[in-house]
């Protein structure tokens, strides 16, 4: 029979579709004997009627008339091999896909045809077949409207009672083939997007609501996961580590863009199980706990991946409840959502850079003094000064133990290491740049800027509501009334009732809220690096930052992805470095200003003023008449090597800079503004009381020292004259800069007699003294920002 199958015939004729639906008619079972030609004409029907739909209406009025697909669903039931399935599932798919006249369309969703094919016992256990199916169920979906919608449908009255589409394909929704659940995430959407009220109703009932409880779990454990990526990291930190990272990243991402798609639907009750869900299973329990916990806890999520997830929920989610419930929570203490995750709070905020998310942190930069104080060991943690302050003292009204999330977010900003530090910061950027929060809410915060603050107080004095005009000309502005929005009240309400969220007493005036941060602790550190080994560059430094940080807050949306939270930091390799080395101070003194910044830009921001181009710093001035570097015969470029200069208050001295081979040279410490060098010059035979300069050093950081049993010995350490890792080449470990030959120099001047080494000390004490003082004068104003 199947032989006569290949005689010649017109291939794209309405006799032939007629010859191969006899033929499919005559087959009373499909085996391995015939199983060839069931499939070769099953693909031909397809092809002849996709022709016929473009060109000729009869084929599809014959495919109609001999009920073509009724002898699709006979011969299935028949097939006793897979092979016949998987062509009579991409046929219909193709048939579906392709069929542009809407009649044709309706004719292939009546009949129950189509439903019997959903509903049908598949082997699922075969991958290929699985997809096949899948890719039969998102081809029907791109079909519907509110017409095609309903003839899949069964129900009773108004109310659906079936859609098998729906329910059989959310049953492959966490599937562990990715492809699969990218095709079912999308016949979804193509269902929830018709806009049918009585579907909507239809999927946001029982048992089917369950499938968003179901979908955010899923998300859940993925969270979990990256989590652990991004802890084992450090362990192993190759690019593949990173890889992995990134891909799981991508995946959590893909997650919260379905969610917003799933929004965007407009299906109001939906919304609220998405809210609900994302609240009640990851943020409540597992995002806020984790953003201060006992490095020994269980927690499962870390707190830089907490803080990475609640940027990509804020930016993605665009769910106005969700976005103001979360903003609102940050009100509270951080034990309010510890006890319900059953893990232990610390009484300080971690600052270091642990390895592990879980792993013990080393000895931390802030401690609980005593009840109201909090205690920020600058010198260990962001100096690098010669002169040690012995400590900050932070004045606070509140105990470290009951710090609300907002202020763990500005502890881990000023604080906490790299990785928090720049996750607190895309956190709180990201809610200034939410439009689905509302302003009152950012005022409850204390971060709206103050320009909004004062459209607001206008715009009620205008009205004549409330004390709006009083508050547009007080001292205070808005922001520092001590009451709270009805808006926010609301919310708060909602995380009491709804969440079972509360806590005792009133919430704290925002005024304070702004006031407790760290900038004045950031701003004496500051201070006291005036006086340190990197003096000199200080300024160079803050005003580059000052460009960098101007660009970053300016900029419309962050110029970076939240991702970046998660990737490693480009960072110096400093396992043969010592503590007390000027490469370590500099680091420290770079990221110092960097925070300094920082916390001074926002705070400009957050008043509602403009950010100047350049910082305020105090422009240069003239050498002095009366200076060692006037009376040597420099000028404002300072020395080089081959500059002449006039041995005035030069002192002769000795220097081996190899062993056996030790030369004369003129000592002297000259400071030219900010700044400063160390010089060594050569006597000029024909022009007396005049040398040559040979080597010039950084006065800044000699840390210089007369040797305790040789009186005429003077040690000084000499640093380089620019912050090697600024400009340091990428080794090809992530997040690792590596740096050759990271020491210090030393010399070890040796002068005619006790008293010389005395004045030579003096000279560089003095000069040093002279260049910290010029740098705190040019920084004066940039120092004294009036909050």
């Amino acid at each position: 029979m199947w032989f006569s199958f290949w005689r010649s015939r017109d291939r794209f004729s309405l006799d032939e579709l007629r010859y191969l639906t006899n033929q499919l008619q005559k087959v009373q079972i499909v085996n391995d004997v015939n199983k060839d030609f069931v499939i070769e004409a099953l693909r031909s029907i397809a092809e002849l009627l996709t022709y016929g739909d473009q060109h000729d209406s009869s084929f599809f009025e014959f495919f109609m008339e001999k009920q073509v697909m009724g002898e699709f669903i006979r011969i299935l039931k028949i097939s006793k091999t897979v092979t016949v399935s998987l062509q009579l599932l991409q046929t219909i798919s193709i048939l579906i896909q392709n069929l542009r006249r809407e009649h044709a369309i309706y004719y292939m969703f009546s009949n129950e045809h189509v439903n019997y094919l959903i509903t049908y016992s598949f082997d699922f256990r075969n991958e290929e077949l699985l997809s096949y199916y899948i890719s039969f169920l998102r081809a029907i979906s791109g079909k519907l409207n509110k017409n095609t919608i309903s003839l899949l449908l069964k129900t009773q009255g108004e109310e659906v009672v079936s859609f098998p589409l729906y329910v059989e394909a959310i049953r492959f929704a966490f599937h562990e083939e990715s492809m699969v659940r990218t095709a079912v995430r999308a016949i979804t959407l193509n269902v929830y997007h018709v806009g049918d009220e009585f579907v909507n109703k239809f999927i946001a009932s029982a048992p089917h609501s369950d499938y968003f409880s179901n979908l955010v779990s899923f998300f859940r454990d993925q969270c979990i996961n990256l989590s652990k990526l991004f802890s084992e990291r450090p362990k192993n930190p190759c690019s593949e580590s990173v890889s992995a990272m990134l891909a799981k990243v991508d995946e959590i991402e893909d997650n919260l863009y379905y969610f917003s798609d799933v929004i965007s639907a407009g299906i109001p009750v939906v919304g609220s199980l998405i809210t609900d869900n994302i609240l009640q299973l990851l943020i409540l329990p597992l995002l806020f706990p984790a953003l201060q916990i006992d490095a020994d806890s269980n927690l499962k999520i870390g707190a830089v991946t907490s803080l990475y997830l609640l940027c990509c929920i804020l930016r993605i989610v665009k769910i106005k409840d969700l976005a103001n419930t979360i903003a609102a929570a940050l009100l509270y203490p951080l034990e309010t959502f510890a006890a319900n995750s059953e893990v232990k709070i610390n009484g300080y905020v971690s600052g270091n850079n642990c390895a592990n998310e879980s792993e013990e942190p080393l000895v931390d930069s802030v401690t609980l003094v005593n009840a109201g104080q909090l205690c920020v060991d600058i010198p260990n943690k962001a100096t690098s000064s010669q002169v040690h302050p012995g400590g900050i003292i932070a004045e606070r009204d509140f105990s470290c133990s009951h710090l609300s999330l907002r202020e763990t977010l500005l502890s881990y900003v000023t604080d906490g290491d790299d990785a928090r530090a720049l996750g607190s910061l895309s956190v709180l950027a990201t809610l200034l740049q939410t439009k689905e929060l509302d302003e009152s809410m950012l005022d409850g915060l204390g971060i709206l800027p103050q320009r909004k603050q004062h459209k607001k107080l206008l715009l009620q004095a205008l009205v004549g509501e409330g004390s709006g005009e009083e508050h547009l000309f007080s001292f205070e502005s808005g922001s520092a009334r001590d009451s709270i929005s009805s808006e926010l009240d609301g919310y708060l309400k909602k995380l009491k009732e709804q969440y079972g969220v509360s806590i005792g007493g009133a919430a704290a005036s925002p005024r304070i809220r702004r006031n407790q941060d760290s900038y004045r602790n950031c701003r004496s550190a500051l201070v006291q690096e005036t006086k340190g080994i990197w003096v000199d560059l200080l300024i160079t430094v803050l005003c580059d930052q000052w460009k960098k940080c101007k660009r970053a807050i300016e900029a419309s949306s962050p110029r970076k992805e939240p991702k970046c939270i998660l990737l490693p930091f480009q960072k110096l390799n400093c396992e043969d470095i010592p503590a007390e080395s000027s490469f370590t101070a500099g680091e420290r003194m770079s990221e110092l200003v960097k925070v300094f910044v920082l916390l001074h830009q926002l705070q400009i921001f957050s008043l509602g003023r403009t950010l100047p181009e350049q910082p305020p710093i105090q422009p240069q001035i003239d050498i002095p008449e009366i200076s060692r570097a006037r009376a040597a015969g420099l000028d404002v470029s300072g020395p080089k090597p081959g500059t002449e200069v006039k041995f005035v208050h030069a002192l002769p001295c000795r220097i081996a800079f190899e062993r056996g081979k030790e030369r004369h040279f003129h000592f002297l410490a000259v400071s030219v503004g900010t700044l400063g060098w160390v010089l060594l010059a050569e006597e000029l035979p024909l022009k007396q009381n005049y040398g040559i300069v040979r080597v010039a050093a950084p006065l800044a950081g000699t840390n210089p020292r007369i040797d305790d049993k040789h009186a005429r010995w003077l040690h000084l350490r000499i640093r380089p004259s620019t912050l090697p890792f600024l400009d340091a080449p990428k080794s090809g470990t992530p997040g690792e800069t590596r740096i050759k030959s990271l020491v210090d120099g030393r010399w070890t001047l040796a002068f005619r007699d006790d008293e010389s080494c005395k004045t030579a000390l003096s000279m560089i004490l003095e000069e040093i003294n002279l260049q910290n003082m010029e740098v705190e004068r040019r920084l004066k104003p940039v120092l004294d920002l009036e909050l």
